[in-house]
């Protein structure tokens, strides 16, 4: 691919795929446009001026969603009077839903059964930071075109392309040659799922439809891999070139020197010079589209693709367990129940359950049009409310032996990187210190960065490894986290390599079957948890102790406090309930 089809800005790309979605609404499913800037409002206010974008709130109840009984006309009609909702509201047009990465999963749930039943297309504002978090997954893979939008600078003069005279109806249908390169790309780029190759098709017409071709190019193929397959790739694709000779064996005549006729309906065979003239051809083709994959992936996320490290979209946001409650909270829909328990009336809702046989009631019970509204207690709605439970991090940290200065270095630094972050993630940080005989809370759970470097600041180390008492300590610490309601992750700072018993005698064959126990333990009480080992040569010790406990396992040799902190954010799925 040629500097000049690289794209200078990502709006470039977003203008393209703003124009065909508003071609095909519901083929294409959904837009997704993600980093808050001028060129996301200049790109969303220029596709309003194509179809009509009906806003969703953020607390939406399924009855403003799918619609419902109106509650105001039907008291003033005496009847039931059905309100639309959203969805059929936006009907021609596609439901644009800000903070869509703050969606609830009942709210998407609703989304998706409309998406399956052509009901519906949405643009979705996504304005998360974390380069983890997005819209809900199942609403990610029902929408074609994700387009990033948080680089680009520009704002003034944004346009979509024209509209092709006739619209959709004039697109082009591809060969077989371009579906197998595009289905081969896919591939390569550890795409799965078939939607986006259903897309990338549909994308491939459309951008020759709006470049007036009755055939779809190669670029045009290019086109539909940046807007559709790149954004979703999960592996770098290492594509070989492969020159193989293809060359047909020449068959030994017939013994009696006649040729046997071939069947009149068959089809001969191409040439061998046509064969490998095609196999060229696909293999031209699907090389191009690779490189314009490679130059859609932004630089990071290449980073990412290179190493290994697939981005966990739409993942937990590590912001602490979510619980439903009574009282406080992201409002819910209601549910039927009864205010008690410090369980709030919804009064509303309610009304909307009655509402619908009023005059059935008022004909069993003799009363006319005008008398006042019967409740009866199936009618009773109760609120409910979603918030999240605060997170605990604890740090459980080997500080025996020789390489106890640099554990404990690195473990403070990284604790108190996470403290400064704590505010934001509603997390806070406790430390457990495990050597000779002993393992010590130095640092109960706390918000508070000045408590903790005050605690860290002396903090012991040297002496032999009692890793049974430390998991049990850091066990024991979680526990009385959770039972508080709030969630819990182990983080242990250890080789693996146990010495002393839970007794808190020398032994390494009990203390090793000692950690086992403890390490079960853990895993039994369904506690999250992460062993790194930061030691100089990682061992295959605390690999088998993470295992144990059903955690992860990081290896970092030589990790500074950044690394460190940076390691356990990326790979602690620290939302997860306890």
């Amino acid at each position: 691919m040629s500097e000049a089809d690289t794209p200078v800005d990502p709006l470039d790309d977003a203008l393209i795929a703003a124009r065909l979605f508003a071609l095909a609404p519901k083929l294409f499913g959904g837009l997704v446009l993600r980093g808050s800037s001028p060129a996301r409002d200049a790109l969303v206010e220029a596709l309003s001026g194509e179809i009509g974008l009906r806003r969703m709130p953020g607390h939406v109840d399924d009855e403003r969603l799918l619609g419902g009984i109106d509650i105001a006309a039907s008291l003033a009609a005496g009847r039931p009077v059905v309100q639309k909702g959203l969805i059929e509201e936006a009907q021609g047009g596609a439901l644009i839903i800000p903070m869509a990465e703050r969606m609830d999963a009942s709210v998407a749930g609703r989304l998706v059964q409309a998406l399956d039943d052509a009901k519906a297309a949405l643009v979705m504002l996504d304005d998360s930071v974390e380069a983890d978090d997005a819209p809900p997954a199942s609403l990610m893979e029902r929408s074609a075109f994700r387009c990033d939008l948080s680089a680009s600078r520009r704002w003034q003069g944004v346009e979509l392309p024209s509209a092709p005279e006739g619209g959709w109806g004039g697109a082009a249908l591809l060969d077989d040659t371009q579906l197998r390169a595009l289905a081969t790309t896919a591939v390569l780029l550890g795409v799965d799922d078939v939607r986006a190759l259903i897309y990338a098709e549909a994308a491939a017409r459309g951008a020759a439809l709006l470049a007036g071709r009755t055939q779809a190019e190669d670029a045009d193929l290019a086109t539909a891999v940046r807007l559709v397959l790149a954004p979703r790739a999960t592996r770098i694709p290492e594509f070989e070139q492969e020159q193989e000779e293809q060359s047909q064996p020449e068959e030994a005549p017939p013994e009696d020197g006649e040729q046997e006729p071939p069947p009149p309906d068959s089809n001969p065979p191409d040439p061998p010079e046509e064969q490998t003239e095609k196999a060229q051809q696909q293999q031209d083709l699907e090389e191009l589209l690779v490189d314009a994959a490679k130059a859609a992936i932004p630089q990071g996320l290449l980073e990412q693709l290179a190493a290994g490290n697939a981005p966990r979209r739409g993942s937990s946001t590590g912001t602490g367990q979510k619980r439903k409650s009574g009282m406080r909270g992201k409002p819910l829909g209601a549910r039927p129940g009864m205010p008690r328990g410090g369980a709030r009336l919804a009064l509303i809702d309610s009304l909307r359950a009655a509402v619908p046989w009023q005059n059935v009631r008022r004909r069993e019970k003799g009363m006319d049009a005008d008398s006042p509204i019967i409740m009866r207690k199936e009618d009773l709605r109760i609120r409910r409310f979603e918030e999240r439970a605060a997170r605990v991090t604890i740090f459980a940290v080997d500080a025996s032996g020789s390489a106890a200065a640099a554990r404990l270095a690195e473990a403070k630094g990284a604790v108190e990187l996470m403290l400064a972050q704590a505010y934001v993630t509603r997390s806070e940080v406790a430390l457990i210190a495990f050597r000779g005989t002993t393992a010590e809370v130095l640092l109960p759970p706390t918000r508070s960065l000045t408590r903790a470097k005050r605690a860290l600041s002396e903090l012991p180390g040297g002496g032999g490894t009692p890793l049974a008492l430390g998991l049990n300590a850091a066990r024991e610490c979680a526990e009385g986290v959770i039972s508080k309601g709030r969630s819990a992750a182990l983080v242990i700072l250890t080789d693996g390599r146990a010495n002393i018993t839970a007794e808190g005698t020398p032994g390494r064959a009990q203390a090793n079957e000692d950690a086992k126990s403890a390490a079960k333990a853990i895993y039994a009480r369904g506690i999250d948890s992460l062993v790194v080992d930061i030691s100089a040569r990682p061992g295959p010790e605390g690999a088998a102790l993470a295992s144990a406990m059903g955690g992860r396992f990081l290896a970092l040799p030589r990790a500074d406090a950044k690394m460190l902190q940076q390691a356990i954010t990326a790979a602690q799925p620290l939302g997860k309930a306890a």
